[in-house]
């Protein structure tokens, strides 16, 4: 069920909707005229609810984000869905403006996103497989310990073959759509950056679309540092705490690549680190600058050119 609360300047209402795409698109199809449209972002539960308003496009759509939600609502009393659809309601009608439109995406970029979320769920249960081994070799009087062990390795075969074929979909998508070919080959030109971190920033950034510039998604991934200050107290930077954590393990990852490889970005990284720079603080340098050079080979359509004269 989905809870609607509906504010004209006469009346509040609520009301609740089967979440089916047929009971929704019967509901909002009585709408001829364009009307305000605002959500939290929910992931699948409001799969069906985008899919009618992809359809019914003449409205104004706003997908929030609930930490964003939660954030501006301050100090409040009371949870239910009721109370948070009316302050929705509330919250949009004042701050619609602070907020850009929601905009369907393509075909191919909603198949990316539901098969890289596939991706990462099987790769979770292998690495606990995994961690599940280990520990398996340090038990000992246990009677089912090898029926376990055998258990395992079945599973985890069976996970990684799962993991290549969902792979090879996302290859076999990518050649399908060149718009986002040639954007994942421009992605991976850059040092550091392998097809499944490409994958994930097309994905996030919706092929540059949503996310258009270096510094939005340095921020969103957590990368970029900010202020920490208070009138006499000077505090050190930092990165936000809500950040998409798994893009940045991705990043980081990349850059410990990149600097492990013959380029610019490992050349900056050893000078900074022999100038007294904390390892730490040179590594998000780099993940930053990757973040740019991606960015810009995007923008530029071309591909990236190393250069080990770093200046």
């Amino acid at each position: 069920m989905i809870d609607l609360c509906i504010q004209t300047q006469k009346k509040t209402e609520h009301l609740f909707l089967v979440n089916t795409t047929k009971a929704l698109k019967k509901y909002f199809s009585k709408y001829k005229k364009p009307v305000t449209i605002a959500m939290e972002n929910t992931g699948k539960y409001n799969w069906h609810l985008l899919n009618v308003l992809t359809v019914l496009n003449h409205h104004k759509v706003y997908v929030l984000n609930p930490m964003h939600l939660k954030k501006s609502f301050g100090l409040v009393r009371g949870k239910n869905d009721k109370i948070d659809s009316m302050r929705i309601c509330d919250y949009i009608r004042k701050n619609h403006d602070q907020h850009d439109q929601w905009k369907p995406t393509s075909e191919s970029l909603r198949n990316l996103r539901w098969l890289l979320s596939e991706r990462t769920k099987r790769v979770k249960t292998w690495q606990k497989l995994k961690k599940q081994m280990k520990e398996y070799y340090w038990i000992e009087k246990v009677t089912f310990k090898e029926l376990a062990i055998e258990q395992n390795k079945e599973q985890s075969v069976l996970l990684k073959t799962q993991i290549k074929e969902i792979e090879k979909k996302i290859e076999h998508l990518f050649k399908e759509d060149e718009v986002l070919n040639q954007k994942n080959k421009l992605v991976q030109s850059v040092p550091g950056v392998g097809k499944i971190v490409a994958w994930h920033i097309i994905s996030r950034t919706e092929a540059f679309e949503r996310i258009d510039t270096p510094r939005k998604f340095a921020c969103y991934s957590g990368v970029d540092p900010f202020g920490n200050s208070s009138g006499i107290f000077k505090g050190k930077n930092r990165v936000s705490y809500f950040a998409d954590k798994s893009m940045k393990t991705l990043l980081h990852l990349s850059a410990m690549t990149a600097i492990q490889l013959e380029n610019d970005l490992a050349i900056y990284y050893k000078r900074k680190v022999g100038e007294g720079k904390n390892k730490m603080s040179a590594l998000n340098a780099v993940r930053n600058k990757i973040i740019h050079r991606v960015f810009a080979v995007v923008k530029n359509q071309k591909m990236y050119q190393n250069n080990l004269v770093v200046s």
